[in-house]
């Protein structure tokens, strides 16, 4: 008596056919999550985009972001303080995300941004330290000034900055890896 093929491979189908589902599942998961809920280029309630002002306007970072050099915060510019120039910039206040702007300095509300860099509440980062001691924006932001939409470059963890301490040879960036290894 001989079995043909299919009957032997038989019992195995049903394990497979739940493989290539899960393979797929996870595929389409994965693609879902990066889509529509990746926080690594969130969608702002503004179309900001740093390329037309930092790059193309050449505006410096800490014009915008004035606590970057003295405190933990870089912060972001007021309504005010974009109104100021788009209320100057005469074929600017016809754009429609201008015109967003421009109902939040109506309104008196600030823009609801969504932070792009975060790093969990127990971390202690101070971004005037940084600034002080010459360290560029685009080092942890990439490079920022190319950008329609800001993405986070870099993965803001623990190894990534001990690294970039280890390689600058940060005294403290030392100290922390030799109980943190």
């Amino acid at each position: 008596m001989s079995i043909s093929v299919s009957e032997a491979l038989r019992p195995a189908r049903k394990p497979a056919l739940i493989g290539v589902v899960a393979v797929v599942g996870i595929f389409v998961g994965v693609w879902i999550n990066d889509t529509y809920f990746s926080d690594r280029t969130p969608v702002q309630p503004i179309e900001f985009s740093h390329r037309v002002h930092a790059s193309d306007n050449e505006i410096p970072c800490q014009y915008c972001h004035i606590y970057a050099s003295r405190s933990p915060s870089a912060g972001v510019p007021s309504v005010a303080k974009c109104m100021g120039c788009h209320t100057a910039v005469a074929d600017a206040r016809e754009r429609p995300e201008v015109l967003k702007l421009a109902g939040y300095w109506d309104r008196q509300e600030p823009i609801p941004w969504v932070k792009v860099h975060d790093v969990p509440d127990f971390v202690h980062f101070t971004h005037k330290r940084h600034v002080l001691a010459g360290v560029q924006c685009q080092e942890c932001h990439g490079p920022v000034q190319d950008m329609d939409r800001i993405t986070r470059i870099a993965p803001m963890t623990m190894p990534w900055c001990v690294d970039c301490h280890t390689e600058r040879e940060v005294e403290n960036g030392r100290d922390c890896w030799t109980c943190h290894k």
